[in-house]
């Protein structure tokens, strides 16, 4: 945690100069070709037509990386900078072709989408900084480009109505209450609800004092909160990823950290032990259930899956706690 808050092994994107973003978007540029090449090898042998699209959407990348090349030549020279997007802060990732061997053909679609997107986000944010009338122009062209491409399910030949179209934005809608609210808030849903398990109850086993223990478990859970939701949203503005307002992560993945936590810490405001925690006990299983059905529901994570490894993890969690509170 301290690690992402504290990094400084990367640089903000707000901090690159001119020639350094223009090297940003040349290797950014390169690395998309290459996965739109990897996307069309994965797909040749059942689906001809889409990896058809995926060679013309690298042919695409390589014509916007040598225009970029150009006018780095034309403005600081021939040596172009290196520094690749996983030299900066708040930058968008991409699969190692490993994995996008293994990609089904529409998520491959969903995350070729994705990429244009960001790509978008990040002429925008480039041409916005450039003081050269030239390299704005440039940039806001290549924004434009990106912004303007027609969807993959056009791309490859499929029919789109009225009715296509809504869909499509109400996705788009969805994808951003998930990397917005629900991402942010399920991670500290689970950092909350299982981190805090074995200092509360080690704390209720050792001391056999409900007050105490709840005052233990308050303050590991806001203090949770505290922390977690700082590092959200100090970690990455969302300009890049596209993740939304830092303040909006940063609330919904504190607020929820510490309600995970206040879950099972609450029951100990009851004077007697053993009704305060079993009633915890019985919290804790409906809290690790809760983590389950969000993962399956919005993080499309195999429920079984799911509930295998939150249930297993908590519970490993919680009887930790009771062993040591024991000892």
């Amino acid at each position: 945690m301290l690690a992402r808050l504290f990094s400084r092994s990367k640089r903000r994107f707000l901090s690159l100069s001119e020639q350094e973003m223009l090297a940003l978007a040349i290797s950014s540029e390169e690395d998309d070709g290459r996965i739109y090449l990897a996307y069309a090898d994965a797909l040749r042998d059942k689906y001809p037509n889409s990896a058809r699209v995926f060679e013309e959407m690298a042919e695409e990348e390589s014509r916007h990386r040598q225009a970029l090349i150009d006018l780095h030549v034309a403005r600081f020279g021939d040596r172009i900078p290196l520094i690749r997007r996983e030299h900066v802060r708040d930058f968008p990732e991409r699969k190692p072709d490993w994995l996008i061997a293994e990609m089904p053909i529409e998520k491959a679609r969903e995350e070729a989408e994705a990429m244009e997107a960001a790509a978008h986000r990040f002429y925008v944010e480039a041409a916005a900084r450039s003081r050269d009338a030239a390299t704005r122009k440039l940039l806001g062209d290549l924004a434009i480009a990106e912004k303007s491409h027609e969807s993959l399910a056009r791309r490859l030949g499929e029919e789109h109505t009225p009715e296509d179209i809504r869909d499509a934005e109400d996705q788009t809608s969805r994808r951003q209450f998930i990397l917005t609210y629900v991402q942010p808030g399920l991670a500290g849903l689970m950092d909350g609800s299982v981190s805090t398990l074995a200092p509360i109850f080690a704390a209720a086993f050792a001391t056999q004092d409900t007050w105490q223990t709840f005052l233990v478990g308050l303050s590991a859970s806001v203090g949770a909160g505290i922390s977690m939701g700082f590092t959200e949203a100090a970690h990455d503005d969302g300009r890049l990823s596209g993740r939304g307002s830092p303040v909006k992560r940063g609330l919904a993945c504190g607020i929820m950290t510490a309600l995970g936590g206040l879950g099972h810490a609450l029951p100990y405001l009851i004077p007697h032990f053993w009704t305060a925690t079993v009633t915890a006990i019985v919290i804790v299983f409906f809290e690790l259930w809760a983590i389950a059905f969000i993962q399956n529901r919005y993080m499309e994570t195999p429920f079984l899956r799911a509930a295998f490894q939150v249930v297993l993890g908590g519970g490993l969690v919680l009887a930790a706690g009771v062993v040591i509170g024991n000892a």
